[in-house]
């Protein structure tokens, strides 16, 4: 990863290109509920920023989570870096500034754009999945990545707050799908997650011409698949908003999970959330 040289300058000021068309950002907006207190969701226009990102990553995926992540000490201690950062888009839920206290980065998810994605030599997920089948795609789609909520702050709101400039992101910038993968832990040796994938695949796989292959799969014959267990929150919220499995999941030895690859296209929001997300009549 490429060392920005100052924490004032944009982060994206590096990637100008005939190939880029930078996406419309919104402004930082301010967000109130019951449940949480004032929230400021916001994209990452500074280094500075992009780091309180990665630390709160670090935080969640090795601290909490496990994952074996290479340190960083060219950047500090305790920050998650990959190559694709520099090519992302960062967004932030933060707690405003209070008190003398500085804004707090409480959830994030990464968002690689087309024109982005073809600066970095294609998507994450390509080093999980053959995604040939989803070439047509490629220039309506953007990948999520790297999504986590500070364990203090796991109430629904923020990661509400963070689909809401999502779904507004995807508007404004005319983009049709998102994809990702949906980690399930394997701390149980991936018979949870292998038993989720037999039974999921009923309902939401997705069709044929959609399916793809991992390039590391989980060895689901040789697991337990017929144990008991919700999914994850997240993916559980992706199947509501209409997503769809592309096929079964891939082993990430570095973070110790299951992957399976998710794809929602917006026009398969049902129509609660698009009214939700999108302020659709």
């Amino acid at each position: 990863m490429k060392e920005l040289p100052s924490p004032t300058l944009p982060l994206m000021h590096l990637l100008e290109s005939p190939l880029r068309r930078r996406p419309q950002l919104a402004p930082a907006q301010t967000r109130s509920t019951g449940e949480t207190p004032a929230l400021e969701v916001v994209w990452a226009r500074h280094l500075d920023e992009v780091r309180a990102v990665q630390r709160l990553r670090w935080r969640v995926f090795v601290d909490e989570m496990g994952a074996c992540l290479p340190p960083t000490p060219q950047f500090g201690a305790n920050h998650d870096v990959d190559r694709f950062d520099d090519h992302c888009e960062h967004l932030m839920v933060r707690l405003p500034a209070a008190n003398g206290r500085p804004p707090e980065v409480i959830g994030t998810y990464r968002v690689l754009t087309p024109a982005a994605a073809l600066r970095a030599g294609g998507l994450y997920s390509d080093g999980e999945f053959d995604l040939s089948p989803l070439d047509a795609w490629r220039p309506r789609m953007v990948e999520l990545g790297r999504s986590c909520v500070h364990p203090n702050h796991r109430t629904g709101a923020v990661i509400m707050a963070l689909w809401a400039e999502l779904a507004a992101f995807m508007e404004r910038n005319r983009l049709e799908a998102m994809i990702g993968c949906a980690s399930v832990t394997m701390h149980d040796g991936g018979h949870h997650a292998a038993s989720l994938w037999k039974r999921l695949q009923r309902q939401y796989l997705a069709d044929p011409e959609f399916r793809l292959s991992p390039r590391l799969p989980l060895p689901v014959e040789q697991l337990d698949t017929t144990q008991d267990g919700e999914p994850p929150a997240l993916l559980k919220g992706y199947l509501r908003c209409g997503a769809r499995i592309l096929g079964a999941p891939a082993w990430d030895p570095d973070f110790n999970t299951a992957d399976l690859p998710v794809m929602l296209r917006l026009a398969d929001l049902p129509d609660r959330y698009r009214r939700h997300f999108l302020r659709a009549e």
